[in-house]
């Protein structure tokens, strides 16, 4: 289970706006127990796909170290990966699973219009051959 705080998921919402009709990404700090992982920061980070970018996303490497190295300074850990499907469902692409890390949880967050419509969050396998799909909960105003 993944629980996404008040304050890290309207982060989340607002950069997925922003960046409608493209989709955004970025990363979800946070602390892990055994069963839970609770998303206290959401760091958003620069769409650097070369070409279309309203069905495709990509990390700069520098970047998800830069936000490990914050998160480690705050005492908190990379959880996760977000990123908005634009008037799509939130499901976990081919792609999405050909790029993921089984040691992130990636949340993926539907905008219809420029607005939030329903968001899933998903594990993949080590081999990246499948994910699940994973409860999440979060915090609304």
């Amino acid at each position: 289970m993944i629980r996404i705080e008040l304050g890290a998921w309207s982060a989340m919402l607002a950069h997925a706006a922003e960046a409608y009709p493209d989709e955004c990404c970025g990363t979800m700090l946070g602390d892990q127990s055994e069963a839970t992982k609770l998303v206290r920061r959401a760091i958003p980070l620069d769409n650097v796909v070369s070409g279309p970018r309203r069905t495709r996303y990509e990390i700069r490497p520098e970047d998800l170290l830069k936000a490990d190295r914050l998160a480690r300074n705050e005492g908190l850990s990379v959880v996760g990966i977000y990123h908005s499907h634009p008037d799509c469902d939130a499901y976990f692409s081919a792609t999405d699973l050909k790029n993921s890390c089984p040691w992130y949880s990636f949340l993926v967050l539907s905008m219809r219009g420029g607005k939030f419509d329903h968001a899933n969050c998903w594990l993949p396998d080590a081999g990246q051959t499948k994910a699940e799909l994973e409860e999440v909960v979060w915090q609304e105003s």
